[in-house]
């Protein structure tokens, strides 16, 4: 039996606003284990995306303990958070977060410049990174030369660049056509694996959902049901480096 990366017990989020008191995450409780593809699937509002912050230590629960790797985060403070994150987190966001002043080699070596890894290290390991999607003709490009699944691949590239131990993919294909956001999910859910990596996805998407080894269906900040994806979809086999980078 895999080992267990998260556990989440008891876990609640409440916003204030006013004298009002909302309950984003209700009471919640969810191990994620090591190398599974994991999709907290579910409506706007349902409190998917709180809870991909809560476990990535983005935000801190009102209630409850998530315990990460056998660190307790919501007894972190921000900069022990922040080191947490630099060492064992990747982050796929659906806006691509990229730096419009930097180059793609650049952006994906952004999380080994906070580590302090030697410039031509973190280059060389940029250069394969982007190889891997299939972008090493674009490493000069800035965003703006960029389409937006070329600009997700940077993302993507930057996301796995420190090999952490869990990539979180929040809407990673919220900006992206049906062609480019099939593409991507291969691309994620292939090195995810690869590496023997857990994967958290945050979609409101059932197609998306398809590539997750269990779906997570949340509604009002609770579990409405836990499904075991026997027949998940598979990435398809890779395309020459470079050949397809739409």
């Amino acid at each position: 039996m895999a080992e267990t990366v998260i556990k989440i017990r008891n876990v609640k989020k409440i916003y204030r606003m006013g004298n009002e008191k909302i309950p984003a995450i209700n009471n919640l409780s969810l191990d994620i284990s090591h190398g599974e593809i994991c999709c907290l699937l579910g409506k706007s509002g349902s409190g998917k995306s709180t809870l991909l912050n809560l476990i990535a230590g983005l935000e801190k629960p009102t209630k409850g303990s998530i315990i990460f790797n056998k660190c307790h985060m919501e007894r972190m403070n921000e900069d022990q958070l922040a080191k947490f994150r630099q060492q064992y987190v990747g982050f796929v966001f659906q806006s691509y977060n990229l730096l419009s002043t930097l180059t793609a080699l650049e952006n994906v070596t952004l999380p080994l410049i906070f580590r302090k890894v030697p410039t031509a290290e973190r280059n060389k390991r940029a250069m394969e990174m982007l190889n891997a999607v299939g972008l090493s003709e674009r490493a000069n490009h800035k965003p703006s030369e960029m389409s937006g699944g070329q600009q997700q691949r940077v993302s993507i590239a930057r996301a796995f660049i420190n090999s952490p131990q869990v990539v979180f993919a929040d809407e990673p294909t919220g900006n992206l056509d049906t062609k480019t956001t099939y593409e991507m999910m291969d691309l994620i859910t292939d090195l995810a694996q690869k590496n023997k990596q857990t994967l958290v996805i945050v979609t409101h998407d059932l197609e998306i959902s398809e590539y997750a080894d269990r779906i997570i269906h949340l509604s009002d900040g609770k579990i409405e049901k836990i499904e075991h994806n026997k027949n998940r979809r598979q990435s398809k086999p890779h395309q020459e480096k470079g050949e397809h980078i739409k």
